[in-house]
């Protein structure tokens, strides 16, 4: 059974970090490209960063970019984001994806395979 799982959300103040994480199983995640995904409530879905299947190449949504970093280890199966300097207004389900297309210049929506969330919520 294909299976995306993410973890490591949760409540932070203002200013402080989380590390979430994606775990597959049922298939091996250096065939994809992973991306991390979210969801505020009453808006719509983000792209928020994704990485190649080498991990060679990632993007970030300009709201993130230099507080937030994608990584993958392949060997354990698993993508990283690391979340710095986080904002109130990072609160929102993440949601990690695979899928067979990368592009450097965005995250692409269309991923095959999706987790259920985590929540995070920064208060200010």
């Amino acid at each position: 059974q294909v299976q995306l799982v993410e973890s490591g959300g949760g409540l932070v103040q203002a200013g402080g970090s989380l590390r979430l994480s994606c775990a597959a199983s049922g298939f091996t995640l250096d065939h994809y490209a992973i991306g991390w995904f979210r969801q505020a409530p009453g808006k719509e879905r983000e792209g928020v960063s994704c990485i190649s299947m080498s991990g060679d190449s990632t993007n970030y949504a300009d709201s993130v970019k230099g507080r937030f970093t994608i990584s993958r280890d392949n060997a354990k199966n698993t993508v990283y984001l690391q979340m710095n300097s986080l904002k109130p207004e990072d609160t929102a389900v993440y949601y990690c994806a695979a899928g067979l297309y990368y592009s450097e210049s965005y995250c692409y929506p269309g991923y095959d395979y999706w987790g259920q969330g985590t929540q995070v919520t920064v208060s200010s």
